[in-house]
């Protein structure tokens, strides 16, 4: 098999051509959904923390100066019931899916206590989830498989991360 002999460039072109290459492939990836994103400024005032599963967007959601978790179905565009998740006494602060969209891990604040906690959706039960470590959570993701769930915890005044192996 013959080397493939590649025409010698000036000392520096290569590179300059490869950056070119990449950001004009990168002008092709990125585009908005202007047909979602419109509906997705229409069903709340506003949005944050979101995550995807697999055709599924979680996010907190703003309704009338009231923030909940919303899952939203992408392929219907319709946000899907989540019985027994928002409650009025909390205020949630971090959510993941899982790629299926069955699994939602959440941190929420409840009076004066933070919660861990995982919701299954086809049963509409809510788990607490203990920190091996006392903490405070803050941010919660869930693997695509909703099998194991990385946690970002307050400890004494530093950052931590706990790894969490959720039971199938």
């Amino acid at each position: 098999m013959k080397d493939l002999q590649l025409p010698s460039l000036p000392t520096g072109l290569m590179p300059l051509l490869l950056c070119f290459g990449l950001a004009a492939c990168g002008r092709e990836v990125m585009r908005p959904m202007q047909d979602l994103n419109s509906s997705l400024l229409q069903s709340a005032s506003s949005r944050r923390e979101p995550a995807f599963g697999r055709r599924w967007l979680a996010s907190l959601s703003n309704y009338q100066g009231r923030e909940k978790i919303e899952l939203l179905d992408l392929r219907s565009r319709r946000p899907v019931p989540l019985p027994g998740l928002n409650r009025p006494d909390s205020h949630p602060i971090s959510v993941s899916v899982s790629a299926n969209g069955e699994r939602l891990a959440l941190v929420r604040q409840r009076g004066d206590q933070t919660e861990l906690l995982l919701y299954q959706r086809s049963l509409g039960t809510v788990q607490r989830l203990e920190l091996s470590a006392k903490g405070i959570p803050r941010k919660v993701s869930l693997d695509g498989f909703g099998r194991l769930l990385a946690v970002q915890v307050s400890r004494d005044g530093r950052w931590d991360v706990d790894l969490i192996r959720l039971s199938s």
